[in-house]
């Protein structure tokens, strides 16, 4: 089990596997109040650094679910770097239709909703893990401005103009699911460019130490035009951000 190869090549040397920064990350754990003993469900983990550093900060106890296992490999070696391994845990598995046995003050999914089969799927899966009076943590793209045709949607890697919402409509589409929206920390340009950014001098090292391998041409073909596609689509038209909700 695992992610495609093409991800674990472009964002091996990423710690956050999405626009948010390490700073944002701490103003998100602060927002939400974490207090000693918290439980931290995160569904797409990544390289857990989200968790690592809760941890850190808030001596919250996580548990992270990913299926790359570069990436959940890397989350334990993070735990280990900063001295939470004691109150940290990343299983490589499928986070699709995970239920912790343990109910979670905060479940997340930061940035995969796919594994519900969207955000209201995602949002009735970690509701099974969620304490009463818990929060539920979604990170979703939304449009900064409306593409204005379907060519700039799929430039920025959407199926289509409606495959996201305005971020208004995405507040609004919450509430209609029965939730408050409590907090949000939204990603700004350089989150986005460090995100973006990022991969293409991983491409490039990668390109150099493996000029054979089967998956050579397409990464120098992602390296070749991700810079124009990022800057054309994705920078002007495409927002992130992590949405906190509580059932009303």
């Amino acid at each position: 089990m695992d992610i495609p190869r093409i991800f674990n090549i472009t964002e091996s040397a990423h710690r956050i596997h999405n626009p948010i920064t390490r700073e944002k990350l701490a103003v998100l754990g602060a927002a939400l109040r974490l207090k000693s003993g918290d439980r931290v469900l995160d569904l797409g983990s990544g390289s857990g650094e989200m968790l690592c550093t809760w941890a850190r900060d808030h001596r919250i106890i996580g548990t992270g679910v990913d299926m790359s296992q570069l990436f959940t490999e890397q989350a334990k070696l993070r735990a280990v770097e900063l001295g939470v391994a004691d109150r940290v845990t990343f299983i490589h598995d499928d986070a699709t239709g995970y239920v912790s046995d343990e109910k979670a003050s905060v479940a997340a999914c930061v940035g995969a909703t796919w594994i519900g089969g969207g955000v209201a799927g995602t949002i009735e899966l970690l509701a099974r893990s969620l304490r009463t009076g818990g929060i539920i943590l979604i990170g979703e793209p939304y449009w900064r401005q409306l593409p204005p045709t379907e060519e700039v949607a799929r430039g920025c890697l959407a199926d289509s103009i409606s495959k996201f919402l305005m971020l208004p409509e995405l507040l609004v589409s919450f509430g209609r699911l029965g939730y408050d929206v409590v907090e949000m920390v939204l990603a700004d340009q350089d989150g986005w460019d460090r995100y973006e950014a990022a991969k293409w001098l991983t491409m490039r090292r990668w390109l150099e130490a493996n000029p054979g391998d089967e998956l050579a041409k397409d990464v120098r073909a992602k390296l070749s035009s991700e810079p124009e596609r990022y800057a054309t689509y994705a920078r002007e038209y495409l927002g992130w951000g992590v949405f906190a909700l509580m059932l009303r």
